[in-house]
């Protein structure tokens, strides 16, 4: 299988909020990442609304509803407000991550034993509108916690890649943190759940975790792939990611 690419477009709206201005273009960035191959786009709307807006969810819906087979994955903390703003949008995905509403960046994966029975309404409500949904999950290499992943109905983890990402220049301590990774997608796999990946993946760093990982499903990615398209334009950007992800551009 080819890992999928979602293409997430906090970064550009962050860009976009520092001005009272139109500009950058989340809806048009966007266009053009799905135009260059991207699978699908991300947006992680928090309360405070202080990258994506709310208002950008049903724009963004009908720029992807143009593209036969991208996805639209919104995630975040499920709220009332939040679950509504998925449902009414549509969202092919959404992914649950366990953020406190004061955070800058997700960080940690969901303590699933411990949010178990609030998972599993969450779900339930979730996927009773067709929605594929997501966990956030610690790579830690915890089978107990897919364990529960499991008894809570969710279709997907997404394993939290910070922590290899961040060791970018110890080789070392990311290949242990990618050993972890993997034993936590060799587990939620055995259960049947399919395994994403995002936070803080680069085009140097995902040939190796694809590696590992040969039947990662999908990666979300938004920090470095912004950063890259300041330098090769976000369309090249995104072939870059693609060509990294083992898809032929």
């Amino acid at each position: 299988m080819t890992t999928a690419l979602s293409v997430n477009v906090n970064a550009i709206a962050y860009l976009r909020n520092r001005r009272d201005l139109p500009w950058p273009s989340v809806e048009g960035i966007g266009k053009i990442a799905l135009e260059a191959g991207a699978q699908g786009l991300t947006v992680h709307p928090r309360p405070d609304q202080r990258h994506v807006r709310f208002s950008d969810v049903p724009v963004l819906r009908d720029l992807i509803d143009t593209f036969a087979e991208a996805e639209f994955n919104i995630e975040g903390y499920p709220t009332r407000q939040f679950l509504d703003l998925c449902i009414a949008g549509r969202a092919d995905q959404v992914t649950l991550v366990p953020d406190d509403p004061s955070q800058a960046t997700s960080d940690h994966g969901w303590d699933f034993a411990a949010n178990k029975d609030f998972l599993t309404e969450t779900i339930k409500e979730l996927k009773s509108h067709g929605i594929r949904v997501s966990c956030f999950a610690d790579g830690d290499g915890s089978e107990a916690a897919m364990d529960v992943a499991q008894a809570v109905g969710t279709d997907r983890i997404e394993l939290y890649t910070g922590p290899y990402g961040g060791r970018y220049a110890d080789p070392a301590g990311a290949q242990k943190q990618l050993d972890l990774l993997g034993r936590t997608a060799d587990a939620a796999l055995a259960r049947g759940i399919d395994v994403n990946a995002g936070h803080d993946l680069t085009v140097a760093n995902l040939p190796a975790l694809i590696g590992r990982i040969p039947k990662l499903a999908e990666v979300s990615i938004g920090h470095d792939l912004t950063a890259d398209a300041l330098i090769h334009g976000m369309a090249e950007t995104v072939r870059r990611f693609r060509r990294a992800c083992g898809q032929t551009v």
